[in-house]
């Protein structure tokens, strides 16, 4: 079965820039929000991350029908200032907005995410859209702008045409 692969622009505005740094430089520890976690929330993030800690990032409600079909194990290529800046594999993934309003803190009136997903695996990478573009079935010039879920054929061609499996077996490499 082949995994699908997420496209998720995460580093181009400020507040996506300050999410970035809140949730994906570094795990958070997730025992911290409890209070706004269901009790299944909360067991799947245990059981999916035993050290209490994970990866952070989410998506808007428009997605929800899309978020509902991602799995543990899909991929998501994590974009912004034309490159793939980081590679994550998807570890758990619930709606839950008051979780993501308590752990993104946004500003009023800006965009809310309800989707979130947590990244079991991750590596910061620095790889220009040149080299996806150079992939089968992609587009020159395409910049990825909004939450893209990559049909079968494109979900079969990142993994190998990006190393997908040899960035995260260095998951979580320490970046500059």
């Amino acid at each position: 079965m082949t995994v699908q692969v997420i496209i998720q622009p995460s580093y181009g505005k400020a507040d996506t820039r300050r999410h970035w740094a809140d949730t994906l430089d570094q795990p958070v520890a997730f025992h911290r929000y409890a209070d706004v976690l269901t009790p299944w929330q909360r067991e799947r993030l245990a059981a999916t991350h035993p050290d209490g800690t994970a990866r952070f990032w989410g998506a808007t409600a428009k997605h929800d029908k899309r978020m509902a079909t991602l799995e543990a194990g899909d991929v998501a290529l994590l974009t912004g200032q034309k490159h793939v800046r980081a590679v994550g594999e998807i570890g758990c993934v619930f709606a839950n907005e008051e979780f993501a309003r308590t752990l993104w803190r946004p500003r009023p009136g800006t965009c809310l995410w309800r989707n979130v997903y947590t990244l079991r695996a991750y590596r910061f990478v620095m790889i220009p859209y040149e080299e996806v573009w150079a992939l089968p079935g992609f587009t020159v010039g395409d910049n990825f702008m909004g939450l893209r879920f990559l049909g079968a054929e494109k979900s079969a061609t990142i993994p190998s045409g990006l190393d997908v499996p040899g960035l995260l077996a260095a998951a979580d490499a320490v970046h500059a």
